[in-house]
């Protein structure tokens, strides 16, 4: 059985953990690597629902002109999927802000972990490099 003594203790209370230095810095870049994975997949999960229900309104159109049903057949169901279309695009502004607060505390916990992430809350303005596509959103 391992004896805690009281600095243990005072530590804890602190909101410092009793790990050494290298320990933390270690499970800080192993979290790091994780949200930073974890965001880019949400991120991208996002651009599939996009892309997924921009095909199914393109395939919903064109079953309306390619059929014999009225030119106003299906609308509810259009403007219900061009909502969803909308809560998605929020969405997806939201977790880019998210981003952009994740990179802050990186820099404030001093994670040392780079992200490709554009640094501010404005549209690319121009001066990236060519690999990153135009117009990105940067992360307020």
């Amino acid at each position: 059985m391992k004896m805690t003594n009281v600095t243990d203790f005072s530590a804890a209370a602190n909101g410092k953990d009793a790990l050494s230095g290298k320990t933390q810095a270690n499970a800080m870049t192993v979290h790091g690597l994780r949200i930073t994975r974890d965001l880019h997949d949400a991120e991208a999960a996002l651009d599939e629902a996009l892309i997924r229900q921009a095909n199914l309104l393109a395939t919903m159109v064109r079953a309306r002109r390619e059929t014999a049903v009225g030119p106003f057949t299906g609308q509810e169901a259009l403007l219900r999927l061009a909502a969803s279309q909308k809560a998605v695009l929020e969405a997806s502004g939201e977790l880019a802000r998210v981003h952009g607060k994740l990179l802050a505390v990186g820099q404030e916990v001093r994670s040392g972990l780079v992200d490709d992430c554009p640094a501010a809350g404005s549209l690319d303005d121009g001066s990236a490099d060519a690999a990153r596509p135009a117009g990105m959103v940067r992360a307020a």
